[in-house]
């Protein structure tokens, strides 16, 4: 079982778990498409996730912050987690890592 002795430790792990999911219309992670804008984690391990949506009338408005707030509550150490959903700043293409980028042909 790996430790968490910090929140810095478990914020790299709640990353990782970002990392695995996906915008079901762009074959990237939702961390490198930049709608992770924060992850705030108090020292109760009690996790907050503010994120967006690539549009607000995009199709998983509903099931993707579940599936983000169900895969982080699932480390083993993380109390509870809440995610927020924020239109602003709308997200832009600009928000996406390089390695995004770079994997949808746009650099």
């Amino acid at each position: 079982m790996e430790q968490f002795n910090d929140t810095v430790n478990l914020g790299e792990a709640v990353v990782q778990v970002l990392k695995t999911i996906y915008d079901p219309e762009i074959p990237v992670d939702i961390y490198e498409l930049g709608l992770i804008y924060d992850v705030l984690i108090n020292e109760d391990n009690d996790v907050k996730i503010v994120m967006t949506l690539t549009s607000p009338n995009c199709p998983v408005a509903e099931t993707l912050p579940a599936e983000v707030e169900e895969k982080v509550a699932g480390i083993e150490v993380v109390n509870s987690c809440e995610v927020e959903i924020t239109f602003d700043p709308p997200w832009d293409k600009e928000l996406m890592s390089e390695e995004a980028k770079l994997e949808l042909g746009m650099l």
